[in-house]
């Protein structure tokens, strides 16, 4: 209690134990003496250990998950940034992300839900007052509906007796889990907003470790499909009888217009979405198509892409999500932030690490390297000077970097800004931030300002089923959030992920042909959205192939990095 004040009439410690042998001595009791220091002995025993109860208290001990510890304790904080064990209402941010997030949620079990402001004070996106309305009757609906309650129960019979009435007033969207992580945060968003959008009850892979590496992001509930959920979801391939486009191609449901049932309304329908889907499979994003799946109670999804640009395309989501997000490019910024609270291991490595290496810095810039060069499988991460240069030449020409200059060694005193700019870079290679620190280290800068490059991790592989992996890169993409410049790496979905969480319009690496880098080196983002990579380009009404998509609306365009994509902007950028 005395570090938040109130100690002030009070005797130093230090004092009391000095004072304590000259008063038993007034008494002249021996004993008195005896028992005072015995006393103050027990106190002294006592104290670390109550102090570590405390923390304890708090949870399991928070385990470092970067192969280098941390330098100092994180104690010495430029910004003030109180420790972590202190309580959050003590700390003036704003913890609920403008309505985002509602009270109520044990802090001490999900550090970073409430937390997570504290590193990302600079984001002025506000959501709608509709979409903080609409995510309360998700919430509503995802307790009622959820797994463990008679509703859910009810519908799980339903399932496995193959019934094709629904009998509840509780339709669900179940989400198959299984690309690398960045994809992951895109793929969840993705469906979460089309629950949102279709008042279904969302609901996620159990087995793919995402309770290792997110909260729950509902109130008493879970988001975790039940053990004993009756289908061998598994084993569904884009071929399996019960997907959307097959149950189409095979006139399993007709019709030219409206679509129509041969036999029984299905139970379920499995939609398969990923980047390698059909012609069929892709009349899932046609008005006619969402109509006939409104009725289904089960709908079971599989993708690996973010593709929410094709929902603007939709007619009947086009008002309700003009609502949701006046903004629109601020879909993935605002459900990112709502959805994804990192559990306590990784959020201790991510603040810990911040806190030792990046928050004394004046500027903090994110660099997020990911390969797509083909030489050789043993190869494909580097090192690859021409990549190399394209970094350097990027951040030095559009000024997140300065220019280097004479040697170390020949240089006198050099007059300029005396700042520090931290480099926070992310690869699976560590040759890329090893020759970015040399160069800033052998060479001055021409304005004085010192610069120092860090990397939490180089895994050397992509390794998406493994479960420390995918920690250290959930942990690197928040790391990279709470920068204020971000260099991303085009078609990169971990770089969509973190400029999302972020707030901020990257600049955007091109991908380099022929081992030769691109000019310019990098180009600025339309927006903070994320890339639809695999986008159909199939007009619905005209029923015609190969339309450009990205010219039917002003807010959904072609991507900078990605020309066969689609991302959403804003329509005051263009």
């Amino acid at each position: 209690m005395e570090r938040n004040g109130g100690g002030e009439g009070r005797v130093p410690l230090r004092q009391q134990l000095e004072a304590a042998p000259k008063q038993t001595r007034r008494g002249g009791g021996g004993f008195v003496l005896a028992s005072a220091r015995a006393s103050l002995g027990v106190c002294f025993l006592l104290v670390p250990a109550l102090l570590l109860l405390q923390r304890w208290q708090a949870g399991p001990v928070p385990v470092w998950i970067f192969d280098t510890p941390p330098e100092g304790d994180g104690r010495d904080m430029k910004d003030d940034i109180a420790d972590d064990l202190s309580p959050s209402a003590q700390i003036e941010y704003d913890k609920l992300l403008g309505g985002l997030l509602i009270e109520g949620f044990d802090e001490r079990s999900c550090r970073s839900r409430y937390q997570f402001a504290r590193y990302h004070r600079n984001a002025a996106r506000v959501p709608s007052a509709y979409l903080i309305e609409r995510l309360r009757r998700q919430e509503a609906l995802q307790k009622k509906c959820g797994p463990g309650t008679k509703s859910y129960n009810k519908a799980l019979k339903q399932l496995s007796s193959g019934q094709s009435i629904n009998t509840t007033d509780c339709n669900y969207l179940f989400l198959i889990i299984h690309a690398g992580l960045g994809n992951r945060m895109l793929e969840i968003t993705s469906a979460f907003l089309y629950a949102l959008l279709t008042d279904r009850i969302l609901l996620v892979d159990r087995y793919k470790e995402i309770a290792d590496i997110f909260c729950e992001p509902f109130p008493e509930t879970s988001w975790l499909i039940s053990s004993d959920f009756p289908l061998n979801y598994d084993e569904f391939t884009q071929s399996s009888p019960e997907s959307y486009g097959n149950m189409l191609r095979e006139k399993v449901i007709g019709g030219n217009t409206y679509r129509s049932l041969v036999g029984a309304r299905p139970p379920f329908v499995y939609l398969y979405l990923d980047g390698n889907y059909g012609f069929h499979d892709k009349l899932f994003y046609c008005e006619d198509d969402q109509q006939f799946l409104k009725g289904v109670p089960w709908l079971i999804m599989r993708t690996d892409m973010y593709f929410v640009p094709s929902l603007f395309l939709i007619p009947s989501y086009q008002d309700e999500l003009s609502r949701l997000f006046p903004e629109k490019d601020t879909v993935f910024h605002h459900l990112a932030r709502y959805l994804f609270h990192p559990t306590n291991d990784i959020w201790y490595s991510v603040t810990a690490y911040y806190k030792a290496y990046l928050a004394k810095a004046d500027k903090r810039v994110g660099v997020q390297i990911r390969i797509y060069e083909t030489k050789g499988i043993l190869q494909r991460n580097g090192p690859f000077p021409h990549i190399l240069e394209q970094i350097l030449s990027c951040a030095q020409n559009e000024k997140l970097l300065p220019e280097i200059g004479a040697t170390a060694e020949a240089a006198a005193v050099t007059a300029g800004k005396n700042q520090t700019i931290a480099v926070l870079t992310t690869s699976l290679s560590s040759w890329y931030s090893d020759q970015i620190r040399k160069r800033y280290s052998e060479h001055q800068t021409v304005d004085g300002t010192t610069v120092k490059v860090y990397q939490p991790s180089h895994e050397e592989y992509q390794k998406s089923k493994n479960k420390k992996h995918n920690m250290k890169a959930l942990a690197e993409i928040y790391l990279l959030s709470m920068t204020d410049v971000l260099i991303t790496s085009g078609f990169s979905t971990f770089g969509y992920a973190a400029q999302g969480l972020a707030g901020k319009t990257p600049w955007i690496l091109f991908r380099s042909t022929n081992h030769v880098a691109p000019d310019p080196a990098c180009g600025r983002g339309m927006s903070i959205e994320p890339c639809f990579h695999n986008a159909p380009f199939y007009d619905c009404k005209a029923k015609r192939d190969n339309v450009d998509l990205g010219k039917v609306v002003p807010y959904v365009r072609r991507c900078e990095d990605v020309s066969w994509g689609l991302k959403i902007v804003n329509q005051t950028q263009l």
